[in-house]
Parts: structure tokens; sequence; C-alpha cells
């Protein structure tokens, strides 16, 4: 029998569990004592990769159903009584230049991305806001930061993350509920398979180095610098800390690429500094 510390600990809201980060975090959660409660497109294919345990609750959402979402939060904390910490982990990149992409393909990248984040926080701060406590970890990408050639979409659904997260920290802060965006580099899960990222079907000749941009990318599947395992223990240690950072680089690969961001646009400030004060009323 688990003892009652244990089976205090943090109820934990997870979507996008099946594969990636989010089945490293769920499986390392569950090892640790934490309750769980993820979500899939499939809570059989959840089952199996996680197995039968008391303390987890697999949950079929269509994250593109504000509906669905609605209910999915309403049984995890039916069945654990409270919600503490939730992780906005899942996930769809698309490719493309923008007149390459179909209206569809933008709009099911910006449900997944930002609108299912923004629903699942909503349908969560009532009871973190009772409880007057509350972690929230949204998973952006450092393509919300520092974006890559060939895939504007995708970073725009990113850098919408980062935004509503960063103002949402400010405005949860009174009320006992942390909110940390993650923008992680390469890590190596399924997340560069044809399953989770896709390219748009419309092609256009004239964008080689959007082609080029997607090949490299496509050539480092398997490769990634980045341990799964490792971001699920930074995701607990996130939860488990006073003071957590409102913004936190994930993995070498994010923290160069995001430093490099800001030395260009550092030097972009300062080089039109002329022109972005002559707007001002003179006198």
């Amino acid at each position: 029998m688990k003892s009652k510390m244990m089976n205090a600990k943090k109820v934990w809201y997870v979507t996008g569990a099946s594969k990636g980060l989010g089945l490293s975090l769920v499986k390392k959660l569950l090892a640790e004592g934490y309750r769980v409660a993820a979500t899939s497109r499939s809570a059989a294919q959840l089952l199996d990769a996680v197995g039968v345990n008391e303390d987890f609750l697999a949950l079929e959402v269509n994250l593109a159903d504000n509906d669905s979402i609605w209910e999915s939060v309403q049984k995890t904390y039916k069945h654990f009584g409270s919600i503490d910490v939730v992780v906005n982990n899942a996930g769809y990149g698309i490719g493309g230049a923008a007149e390459e992409l179909s209206d569809k393909e933008i709009k099911d990248s910006f449900d997944i991305n930002v609108f299912a984040t923004i629903n699942v926080v909503q349908h969560v701060l009532p009871f973190m806001r009772a409880q007057g406590s509350g972690s929230i970890i949204n998973i952006a990408s450092i393509a919300g930061f520092a974006a890559a050639t060939g895939w504007g979409i995708y970073a725009a659904t990113k850098f919408a993350v980062v935004g509503f997260s960063d103002v949402l920290a400010e405005d949860v802060r009174d009320l006992g509920i942390k909110v940390t965006v993650v923008a992680p580099g390469a890590f190596r899960t399924e997340f560069l398979s044809g399953e989770s990222l896709v390219v748009s079907k419309n092609k256009i000749d004239a964008y080689q180095s959007v082609r080029d941009s997607h090949a490299r990318y496509q050539t480092m599947n398997g490769v990634q610098a980045g341990d799964p395992d490792k971001a699920a223990e930074v995701f607990i240690a996130l939860a488990e800390n006073p003071n957590p950072p409102v913004r936190l680089f994930m993995g070498t690969d994010a923290y160069n690429r995001a430093n490099a961001k800001l030395e260009l646009i550092k030097s972009e400030l300062e080089q039109w500094k002329e022109l972005s004060f002559i707007t001002d009323f003179s006198g």
C-alpha cells in the first residue's frame, strides 16, 4: 500500500501524453508517486504506452473540441479531487511558405497549439483559484522566439503561446498560481515523424530555401541532442520550485539560438534607434 505522503502528492494534468515528452513525463511522474491525468486522441493507445496504474487516469480527448477539453478537466477533478499542475504539451507542426498553406492546415495548427492551450487554462483556473495554488507549464518551442526558414505558421503558433504565457503569469501571480513557458530545442522524440510534423501539400517551386530547410530537419530525426527523460525531470523541478522562471529555454541548442536572436534584436534596435525615435511628438 502506498504511503499517505505519496498519495498526497500533486495531481498533474498532461496533454499529448501518448508519446514523446508527454509520455516520458507521465512515466516519470507515476514512478515518483504523483497522481496523473493524461490526454490522448486514443485512451487505449495511452494505456498501452503507460500501463494500468491506480494513480493514472487516461483521458480520450479531442483537443480541437473545447467541450471535450472541459469534460476531461471535470473528470480529472472528480477523480482526484484537485488539479495542481497542468502541462500543455500537445503539439502539431506544419511546414511551408505562407502562400503554400491551406486555411485548413493553418487552422489545424492553431487549434492544437494555441486554442487548446488557452482552453485548458480557462478550464483549470477556477479550480486553481479556489485552491489558491497551482502550476501551469505551457510547452512552446525555440521556434516561438527564434524561428527557422519554412516554419512560419508553426512559429506563429508558438510565438502566440509564449506571449499568452508571459501575460498569464502576471495575471495569476497574486492568486498563488505560477506559470512557466518552456521553449525546447530538438529532443529525441517522434515529433519529426510524419504523424506530428507535416509539410504543406501544395509546394511552389520558387521556395527552394524552404525545401532545403525542411530537408535539414528531416535528417535530424533520431539524432536530436535532447533527452526526453531529462526533460521530464526539468518539468517536475519547475512544478516543485516555489519561484520558477516565467521563460525557460530547454536544451543547449535552444539556449544558443535564443542568445543569437537576442544579439540580433539588440543590434537592430540600436541600428534603427533614430528612426524609432522620430515618431514622437516634438516640443
